[in-house]
């Protein structure tokens, strides 16, 4: 596994990467030294150990919170080609989609 050398809040730390995951961790490493910044320059905790934790659980509420939103949005129904039966479309199965889509915001009729 490679390795690559990252630095969070001035301090050099050397991090096992995942085949094709450089990217990804170097984005994960800027988002923890940015957080841990933000609550370190905001001058009410010095502790590195109580930054990183307070870090920690922004970053996993955000997670959750991000979660939650996702769950309550109901998945986009797919597109299907309109079903046309002699020239004429489907009303019933366009209601069924749109009501699909508005899902727990009520139905159409």
């Amino acid at each position: 596994m490679k390795q690559i050398e990252a630095t969070i809040l001035g301090q050099s730390y050397m991090l096992a990467c995942p085949p094709d995951g450089e990217a990804l961790l170097r984005e994960a490493v800027a988002i923890v030294d940015r957080e841990m910044s933000a609550i370190r320059d905001a001058g009410k905790v010095k502790a590195r150990e109580r930054i990183a934790v307070l870090t920690a659980l922004n970053l996993a509420y955000q997670r959750a919170e991000q979660a939650q939103v996702a769950a309550r949005t109901p998945a986009p129904v797919p597109a299907p080609a309109l079903a046309v039966a002699d020239g004429e479309i489907d009303v019933e199965h366009l209601i069924r989609r749109i009501d699909g889509v508005l899902g727990q915001d009520g139905q159409l009729l």
